[in-house]
């Protein structure tokens, strides 16, 4: 993180995960229907708390407020975990998720997703490493950094999984939004008393600012996340939670604004990985998603990273952040000019790269 907020920036930039930024006039929201502060927010603002359950067919009571992803899935992990218990986490992942279990005092455990297999996981080796003081099976739905998109089938077989041993399941679904689906499907209804779902607005819909983010969760665990809520931020920002709301009344609208820009950035991925799949890259192609992550096939992963930054002003995401110096993320969620530009400076990058000692 620390990496992405000073150094991931550059003038060609496909180091972002997310869609670029949506702009406040596309919410019609004008200043005369804000306000600073607001009575009705001490557990999430109502009308908030009430779209989400609606857009994902929940009852209310298992919705939890949370400022982005990051935090539902710290609120989560907190609420169903005590220091000591132990963890499941797929490998590769990103490096937060690894960082919030070792806060909190879990001892973890890794399970694989191989990349020859297209990132899919390994079942076989998630039950061998699954033990009677496993407490949580965590991952991502779409794969960060690989994009790769689970099937419900592999989702109950892990929620048997699960419920033999008395885990919960969390699968962060945030890049999921991606599919830009009308009813948007989550692993929640797989088994409600078994699987914490955690998401946001922030990447499919270029709504970072708002830092909407929620937790769907078994009522006692979100009755729970309430109380930890309490001890790290008191109430939400009200202005944040007004402008969310709106943004629940005109998802619609900014999902199909935001899928026709990826369909057209993602031709352009798919063009470049094809020009470079018989020299530089190999790589699975993700069905869904803004990111792919190809293995450089010789050569340093970090030198050519800087090669890129220092000569062509362009940034991608080093593979050691997600536990594979070989490989690199790219993102392509930005404006299509930039990201066909950027992607022209990667192969520049890569052409000089491979010529050099």
């Amino acid at each position: 993180m620390k990496w992405a907020k000073l150094r991931s920036a550059a003038r060609y930039n496909l180091a972002t995960s997310g869609m670029a930024g949506f702009p406040l006039a596309g919410l019609g929201v004008n200043i005369e229907q804000l306000e600073i502060n607001g009575s009705a927010n001490n557990y999430g603002y109502g009308p908030l708390l009430e779209a989400i359950a609606r857009r994902y067919r929940v009852p209310g009571e298992c919705v939890v407020s949370a400022m982005g992803t990051s935090l539902a899935n710290y609120l989560a992990l907190a609420a169903a975990t005590e220091p000591g218990d132990e963890i499941l986490i797929e490998q590769p992942t990103y490096d937060p998720l690894l960082s919030v279990a070792r806060y909190l005092g879990l001892v973890v455990r890794r399970f694989q997703r191989l990349a020859e297999r297209n990132f899919d996981i390994d079942l076989d080796d998630l039950e061998r490493n699954l033990t009677p003081r496993t407490r949580v099976i965590a991952l991502c739905n779409l794969h960060n950094p690989s994009g790769a998109l689970l099937p419900d089938a592999t989702l109950r077989e892990i929620a048997q999984l699960a419920r033999r041993s008395g885990a919960f399941v969390m699968v962060d679904e945030v890049y999921r939004e991606m599919l830009f689906e009308a009813e948007p499907q989550t692993a929640f209804h797989i088994d409600p008393e078994r699987f914490l779902i955690t998401d946001s607005l922030t990447k499919a819909y270029g709504l970072s600012g708002l830092r909407c983010g929620w937790v769907l969760a078994p009522q006692p665990l979100a009755a729970r996340m309430w109380r930890i809520h309490d001890i790290h931020s008191g109430t939400y920002s009200y202005p944040a939670e007004l402008l969310s709301t709106a943004a629940f009344a005109r998802l619609s609208g900014i999902s199909a604004r935001m899928k026709a820009t990826l369909d057209e950035n993602r031709s352009l991925l798919r063009e470049f990985l094809a020009s470079r799949s018989n020299n530089d890259l190999e790589y699975f192609w993700p069905e869904f998603g803004t990111v792919v992550f190809p293995r450089l096939k010789t050569g340093n992963v970090d030198a050519l990273c800087e090669l890129l930054r220092n000569e062509f002003e362009t940034s991608v995401v080093p593979g050691r952040f997600f536990e594979c110096p070989d490989r690199f993320r790219i993102g392509v969620g930005g404006e299509t000019e930039s990201v066909r530009e950027s992607l022209r400076q990667v192969a520049r990058g890569l052409d000089r790269f491979r010529e050099s000692p």
